[in-house]
């Protein structure tokens, strides 16, 4: 049960954090988003959902590895990259300011890289597990970035 915990709060707390941000996004996506230029390489808007509980998922079970082993040294960085993730939600679509998401982003694409590095020495599966996050992310920071400049 203790392991089953290890993995499935981390992945709950995701999942809550995502619902919280996207509770912000509901009004930006229909009076702003769509309005926007936005890049050609944007993806269709079903796929974000899609990935996101898949990157959720991955993100929770990185942080449920470390926590199954006992090694508690990258929760901070955990934490601080999920408090980063929701504050890109809040400023990007909450407050519609793609330079402070864009600045945002970039904190966050530094804190993922962090903790992955660190994760390396320790636990390569929850390195493994963040690498589809940070390729996201620069794909995201991309899509905002491109956003900035256009709009």
């Amino acid at each position: 049960m203790r392991k089953f915990l290890c993995y499935a709060i981390p992945i709950a707390l995701c999942f809550a954090i995502g619902l919280l941000g996207s509770l912000l996004q509901s009004s930006a996506l229909v009076e702003w988003y769509p309005y926007i230029v936005k890049s050609p390489l944007t993806p269709p808007a079903v796929v974000f959902p899609i990935a996101w509980t898949v990157l959720y998922i991955l993100i929770g079970a990185s942080l449920g590895v470390m926590l199954v082993k006992g090694d508690l040294g990258l929760v901070k960085l955990w934490l601080l990259q999920l408090l980063l993730n929701f504050l890109w939600s809040a400023l990007f679509f909450g407050m519609r300011s793609p330079l402070l998401g864009l600045i945002t982003i970039f904190l966050l694409d530094i804190v993922v890289f962090a903790y992955i590095i660190s994760a390396a020495g320790r636990r390569n599966v929850a390195m493994w597990l963040f690498m589809p996050y940070l390729l996201w992310l620069l794909f995201a920071t991309y899509l905002n970035g491109y956003i900035y400049l256009m709009n």
